[in-house]
């Protein structure tokens, strides 16, 4: 049977678990329908799924159709778990997309259906809750078709809507020709001539839906199973199967880590090429391969001092291998009617579980180096202090969120030494309480939490040029290390050139060079990581090995790859600093629905939050404003519009950009890092850490 990765998506509430829930049973792998009100169901796992009633982790389960093994992924459908959908898109086949025919599209439908478009992923739409009171059907097509901006053929229609007798009618109309005529040129000159026969229509159907051109619609619901069978033969006959060559060379991404009861790591990848054997040695880590001009992390995750969830020794060990290892496999399974099942070898096409590789981390390639690991959604914007309760052991804590980072690496773990601090990045407040919830659960560990504050990344302004030569100066360190910081296009990250010979020192050398570059970006002039901006080496220069006679190697006397780490980040800071660097603050892009007469009280406040509202519709008797607001103030923002709307008032918001800030004192983020822009006092840091 054929493998099909299908990842199901929606807005939180919408009915995608129970949805997953009806499948599995309509499949016959389970017997009995569980609940999410009851904490029943098969795909929420976790302990505070079940009690929250929301979807946190992706969970993998399979299930047979005719000629076809689906593995199908549930995804969280809170935006503050963007992270968990954002690693599953890498490794999908086809996706279904869960709208509710009760409140439409939502602010996550877009988001998720913006990006299943982007990339090119075979999407069905599923019209869910036909049968609760307020459902509609052609309104809720309608307004789908022009929100989301989507081509959208209708696979039938819902008849008893609002009643628990509600059902779905299949049958493709002339809406259908109208729509798959737009993209086929011959299929319109045949409908033109005379007409098209059904086969041809299903087949041109089938054959726009796999390239993502069109996305067929079905009405249903989750509860009563009234659509489900419709869709099961829309994902069966209309969806691509995964393909791959199981003798080709081994190509996987991993996607996503866990722990086992032991404590093992777990990691799930997708297979796109060869096949993964247990007792096999496989090459994994950077999905980008070896020797990256460009920076990976993302704003919001600075490289500093953040542990991205690995243990002292998997930082070592990936470093010696700059960023590929090998391990060994030691076992696998795959995912068969609901449960696992352990196998020797696992070919392409299908998803695994692999224990055995204790520094895998996600977005690590195995074998091959396959496309590059991608951001698809906004990094986190929020940050804030865990705050250890009594009790607490700090070490501990410290090691339960980096074992989490693993888990989630944009949780983006950042130690402050100095104050004994430890911060984690976030989507939302949401976010924090399950963090909080986890730790209590699953490490015994009692936290709090600091206020939530915004991540501004730094971006410089103009071109600085700095340089430190070997012995001069009242240079310490054996080392000659000049750089250039010129500002690069938003969105470009950070990249390293090198304007000198690469053979004129020890590679090793520009590599320690290059590691520090990237490490001290991650705090900048004012704290905030410095991203959009490119760092090239202009001087260089190393004492050669010395040796006294009859003695050994003297360090003394010879340049080391500690030389060129500690010089480094004087360097860049100051080269930073002639160049200059404007912060700035993430930005959020707002629609905001309400009454047209509390417009005038709504318009005074957006502008005290320093919203900009940029364009003005209206919606039957509403006012429609879209436009930007800062990150900072969209919980404000949220608090306030129930009183200032009569509790009419709708509110969406995402991330859009970064922007200068141009409003209040400029915030700074307290320093990690042994502080370069004091030079007396990073030398004498550098000199205690030596000394230690």
């Amino acid at each position: 049977m054929h493998p099909l990765n299908l990842g199901i998506f929606a807005h939180v509430d919408a009915g995608k678990t129970s949805l997953t829930e009806r499948l599995l049973h309509t499949a016959g792998v389970i017997d009995e329908l569980g609940s999410v009100d009851a904490g029943s169901t098969t795909t929420d796992t976790l302990a505070l799924e079940r009690r929250r009633g929301i979807t946190i982790k992706s969970a993998v389960v399979s299930f047979p159709l005719d000629g076809v093994t689906v593995n199908l992924i549930d995804t969280p459908g809170h935006p503050d778990f963007i992270a968990e959908v954002e690693r599953v898109l890498g490794v999908l086949d086809g996706a279904v997309l869960v709208v509710s025919a009760v409140e439409g599209v939502q602010a996550q439908t877009r988001v998720l259906m913006r990006t299943l478009r982007r990339l090119r992923i075979p999407t069905l739409v599923f019209v869910n809750k036909i049968d609760r009171r307020g459902a509609q059907d052609e309104a809720v097509l309608h307004r789908t078709a022009r929100l989301l901006a989507v081509p959208l053929v209708p696979m039938g229609r819902a008849a008893a809507l609002g009643t628990r007798a509600a059902r779905f009618v299949p049958g493709l109309g002339a809406a259908a020709l109208d729509v798959l005529a737009d993209h086929d040129d011959d299929l319109l000159a045949a409908y033109l001539d005379g007409g098209v026969p059904d086969s041809r229509l299903h087949a041109a159907l089938a054959a726009q839906t796999r390239r993502g051109l069109v996305h067929p619609v079905y009405f249903g619901s989750a509860v009563t199973g009234a659509g489900v069978p419709e869709l099961i033969g829309g994902i069966e006959r209309l969806l691509p199967a995964a393909d791959g060559d199981p003798d080709g060379p081994l190509s996987a991404t991993v996607f996503k880590v866990e722990r086992g009861p032991a404590g093992e790591k777990v990691a799930y990848a997708r297979v796109f090429s060869g096949t993964l054997r247990v007792r096999d040695r496989v090459p994994f880590g950077d999905g980008c391969g070896t020797g990256r001009t460009t920076d990976g992390p993302e704003p919001g995750r600075a490289t500093g001092d953040r542990t991205e969830g690995r243990s002292a020794a998997g930082r070592k060990e990936r470093r010696e291998t700059d960023g590929r290892t090998e391990g060994r496999i030691t076992a696998l399974s795959v995912f068969e009617r609901g449960a696992d099942d352990r196998r020797e070898s696992v070919g392409a096409g299908r998803i695994v579980k692999v224990w055995g590789l204790g520094a895998v981390r996600v977005g690590d390639a195995l074998g091959e180096p396959g496309t590059a690991y991608e951001h698809h959604f906004a990094p986190p914007t929020l940050e804030t202090v865990v705050v250890p309760g009594p009790g607490t052991d700090r070490r501990s804590l410290h090691l339960a969120l980096t074992q989490l980072a693993e888990q989630d690496p944009l949780i983006g773990v950042r130690h402050d030494e100095l104050r004994k601090e430890t911060s984690v990045s976030l989507y939302g407040e949401v976010q924090k309480e399950v963090l909080q919830a986890t730790l209590a659960d699953e490490y015994g560990l009692d936290v709090t939490f600091r206020r939530t504050t915004t991540l501004c990344v730094e971006r410089p302004v103009g071109t600085g040029h700095a340089v430190e030569f070997d012995k001069k100066d009242a240079n310490p360190f054996l080392a000659t290390v000049g750089l250039r910081v010129d500002p690069a296009p938003p969105g470009s990250g950070v990249a390293f050139r090198l304007e000198v010979e690469l053979g004129s020192m020890p590679y090793a050398f520009f590599k320690a060079v290059e590691d520090t570059v990237r490490e001290t970006l991650g705090q900048g002039l004012h704290g905030w990581q410095v991203t959009d901006c490119t760092v090239t080496m202009t001087h260089s220069g190393y004492s050669p090995r010395q040796s006294h006679a009859h003695q050994g190697f003297d360090k003394s006397m010879s340049s080391t790859g500690y030389d060129f780490r500690g010089v480094t980040p004087l360097v860049l800071v100051e080269a930073l600093r002639r160049a200059g660097s404007l912060v700035h603050e993430p930005m959020h892009r707002f629609r905001l629905q309400a009454p047209a007469d509390t417009l005038g009280t709504l318009l005074p406040v957006l502008a005290r939050l320093g919203a900009v509202p940029e364009t003005t519709g209206t919606h039957g008797p509403a006012c429609v404003l879209q436009g930007t607001v800062p990150a900072a103030r969209v919980h404000e923002l949220e608090q306030r519009l129930p009183g200032l709307t009569r509790g009419e008032g709708e509110l969406e918001t995402a991330f859009d950009h970064y922007a200068p800030v141009t409003r209040g004192t400029v915030p700074e983020r307290p320093r990690t890092d042994f502080n370069p822009l004091n030079r007396k006092e990073y030398l004498l840091n550098m000199a205690r850490r030596v000394g230690d």
